[in-house]
């Protein structure tokens, strides 16, 4: 324990984090946004493969060779030199264009919503490291507030003035403001390891100097009209609805049409061929296809359904818990400021003997739970303004993407 609390402090994990803004700047590199723009890139890779017409086929036949009678050898031999093309009738061409092109929609909402959501992550994690340090920081200080209580009840032990008790108590308070501070600690560090992760720091951080937490989100904010998630389902949607298409024209013939140059070995002589193929539907309609594009079309409606039910009920929630987190945040700093000059004032009284060591323990526990209290409530405003920002579409604290 002793080499790791060495090894924190040490002049390596001096640096402070980057500001919250500087961070936002180095979110496309994250992983779950690489992956995003690797899928879009691949689905854009298909609209363009979607435009290529099939291959045609080169084929070489050989007929009345190696036989009996007249067909001994190659002197009777028939070679013919053919190429095949599949028409694509029906619009298949268009029809798998438009599906790779609706899924490329999908994946281009998808790698928006991935920047929103890393974008979120990022803000969460700086903002959970920020309030670790201040809950920090309050116990380093409640900790000497504890121990210069605990040696003035000391001294009026000493002095007659107060049971022995108080003297006891005094001690169990300072130990428990101890285990306070080394658990406030680790977290302390498990966060900022934490954000050194998530943010992708060459270098580990113990401080926070840019604050996110005093950071006030306005809750005029606007986004898109239309939420991310929204947009996916819609685009999703679309896909399932052009599959539907393409099974639908799987289920017509394909037809081929083929051009070959005939050699008659016997006349000397060459002649064209022509030939169309298709297959016969007589077994294989494509039926059970149509109807699974048919039921994930089904599916898709009701994902599309569901997201537009939730998106407008989540943003007017997003924006109720925002106002009152604000609120919250305005009320506990008053909450502070009143405990602050209870504790003062309960002190003074303390060391002039009239007030007990029961009230002055009362008011420095509400001074320490006040000062925590706004601590969580400024995490609690950026979480909010978390969440409503990915419903607009846009980074926290942010404009819309």
């Amino acid at each position: 324990m002793v080499a790791l609390a060495t090894a924190i402090t040490g002049p390596a994990w001096a640096d402070p984090a980057p500001a919250f803004e500087i961070l936002l700047q180095q979110v496309g590199a994250s992983p779950t946004t690489i992956e995003a723009e690797a899928l879009r890139d691949a689905a854009d890779a298909r609209v363009r493969q979607a435009r290529v017409r099939p291959n045609p086929t080169l084929g070489l036949d050989v007929e009345n060779v190696f036989g009996s009678g007249p067909f001994e050898g190659f002197s009777n031999a028939e070679t013919t030199l053919g190429v095949t093309q599949n028409l694509e009738l029906w619009g298949r061409r268009g029809a798998r264009f438009n599906v790779a092109r609706a899924e490329a929609g999908a994946a281009l909402f998808r790698r928006d919503l991935a920047v929103v959501d890393a974008a979120g992550r990022l803000a969460l994690v700086y903002a959970e490291a920020e309030a670790a340090e201040r809950r920090f920081d309050l116990a380093e200080e409640a900790l000497g507030v504890t121990l210069a209580d605990a040696r003035a009840a000391l001294t009026l032990v000493e002095e007659g003035r107060e049971p022995m008790v108080r003297a006891l108590q005094g001690e169990s308070e300072a130990a428990t403001a101890r285990a306070t501070l080394d658990e406030a600690q680790a977290e302390r560090d498990a966060t900022f390891a934490r954000l050194t992760v998530v943010a992708m720091l060459p270098t580990p951080v113990t401080s926070i100097e840019t604050s996110l937490l005093d950071q006030v989100p306005s809750a005029s904010r606007s986004g898109a009209e239309t939420t991310p998630v929204v947009r996916v389902a819609e685009a999703e949607r679309d896909a399932a609805e052009r599959r539907v298409a393409v099974e639908r024209i799987q289920s017509r013939p394909d037809v081929s049409a083929s051009l070959g140059l005939r050699r008659y070995e016997a006349e000397k002589a060459t002649a064209l061929t022509l030939g169309l193929s298709l297959p016969l539907p007589l077994f294989d309609g494509n039926r059970g296809n149509i109807e699974a594009a048919q039921a994930e079309l089904r599916a898709a409606d009701a994902r599309l359904m569901g997201a537009r039910q939730l998106a407008q009920a989540d943003r007017n929630a997003a924006l109720a818990r925002l106002k009152a987190s604000t609120s919250r945040v305005t009320a506990t700093d008053a909450g502070v400021t009143a405990a602050q000059e209870v504790y003062r004032l309960s002190r003074i009284g303390f060391d002039a003997g009239r007030i007990s060591q029961l009230e002055l323990r009362s008011s420095r526990a509400a001074l320490i739970s006040s000062r925590n209290a706004a601590v969580d409530a400024r995490l609690a405003r950026v979480r909010a303004e978390i969440d409503l920002a990915r419903l607009q579409g846009r980074v926290p604290f942010g404009a819309a993407q």
